[in-house]
């Protein structure tokens, strides 16, 4: 009995002594753990990154500023709370309604930026030019003379045919350049992809030029100045009369700075104001400002990706194109006509590969021409009685 009591006085003289001294701390030194809801985690989305470690910790940082928010009578964001359906505006990009404006973005650009610092400070200059070219290693001494008349203004942008990327890296502009490679494909299934107009926004002109094209007399600030000067939306350098021409708008003019029409072969021109006559520039090195692209692009076909066609239909890009479409003849290139990715087909019953790629390209040529006037047919039709 005596020890059963020395058992109960010893439990109750801890207890005692536990209270005291617990109630000798303050109140406000202990720490205080609030666990947030499940609900908050609900519309948060997260990648755990194995090396830093962080993605919990951001998760439940979350969750405590937002469980912070609605206990000190704050009203938390639409996000945090789960519930947007106040926000709805119709006039932001399409999927996006649900986003307040102020946090919208809607363009984007090809600069490149830095991995630490602020970003404020990542681009201390902008270029204000886009020149693309779509290439082959094998033409890498063409295209590093191409690239030197174009200044730092520009953005060097390459797309890679052939895969070999890190090879360019000889030249010392390739390393600051932007590479995209996909095997065996042309700059307009490039373009359609990668060059839509939100992506190049910042680029007031954009080049998208051929490989191998000769620039002993091209200096491209020299050329913008002229396409300014005489209000040209779509254009292309004129091409020395040795180069092979297939268009005479194409061909290069003594004693002028630019031309707009031209004269061709007999039943080729419906209208001297018409294509191939006057709005007209070839596909091998066209010249768009920001406008016209954007309105470029959207004729792009995704299917049709030699873009035969394209040339006797882009004036509709930048009206009058009698006017805002034409030919540089004070800075004038010449196409050597190398060989390249036509060489990239695949031989078919005996039959060299460049001959297949070549009858796809008069195919697509046939298959744009139907569509456009379909499309623009059917359109007159629906709104000829409005």
């Amino acid at each position: 009995m005596n020890e059963t009591m020395r058992v109960i006085m010893t439990a109750v003289f801890g207890i005692v002594i536990g209270f005291f001294v617990g109630a000798s701390f303050p109140r406000d030194s202990l720490p205080k753990f609030t666990f947030p809801s499940m609900a908050n985690f609900s519309n948060l989305r997260f990648s755990e990154n194995n090396n830093t470690g962080l993605a919990d910790q951001v998760v439940i940082n979350s969750g405590h500023a937002s469980e912070k928010k609605l206990k000190s009578g704050g009203s938390p964001t639409a996000s945090a709370a789960g519930n947007n359906s106040q926000i709805y505006v119709p006039t932001n990009p399409r999927g996006a309604e649900t986003l307040a404006p102020g946090i919208v973005v809607a363009e984007t650009d090809l600069y490149l930026r830095r991995l630490w610092g602020n970003p404020s400070e990542d681009l201390p200059f902008k270029q204000k030019y886009l020149v693309v070219f779509t290439v082959g290693f094998s033409q890498k001494d063409i295209v590093n003379t191409a690239v030197s008349k174009f200044s730092g203004n520009f953005t060097i942008l390459l797309f890679h045919y052939d895969g070999r990327t890190s090879e360019w890296d000889e030249f010392e502009w390739s390393k600051k350049a932007i590479h995209i490679s996909v095997m065996r494909q042309t700059k307009w299934w490039y373009a359609k992809r990668f060059l839509h107009p939100d992506v190049i926004a910042p680029f007031e002109y954009i080049f998208i030029w051929d490989e191998d094209l000769g620039v002993e007399h091209f200096n491209a600030e020299e050329y913008i100045k002229l396409v300014r000067k005489h209000g040209l939306e779509i254009s292309q350098p004129a091409l020395e009369a040795r180069s092979g021409l297939t268009w005479q708008m194409t061909r290069k003019r003594d004693n002028v700075e630019v031309h707009k029409e031209t004269t061709e072969q007999p039943g080729w021109c419906t209208d001297p104001h018409l294509p191939p006559c006057a709005g007209f520039v070839e596909i091998m090195a066209p010249v768009f400002s920001r406008k016209a692209w954007r309105c470029v692009w959207y004729m792009i076909q995704n299917d049709l990706v030699h873009g035969w066609g394209l040339d006797l239909a882009i004036g509709r890009c930048a009206q009058p194109a009698n006017e805002k479409v034409g030919v540089v003849d004070a800075q004038w290139i010449v196409h050597n006509g190398v060989p390249s990715l036509g060489n990239q087909g695949e031989s078919q019953q005996g039959r060299p590969g460049w001959e297949g790629v070549r009858n796809r390209c008069r195919d697509e040529w046939t298959e744009f021409r139907k569509r456009m006037e379909k499309a623009e047919k059917e359109y007159l039709q629906e709104n000829s009685h409005s």
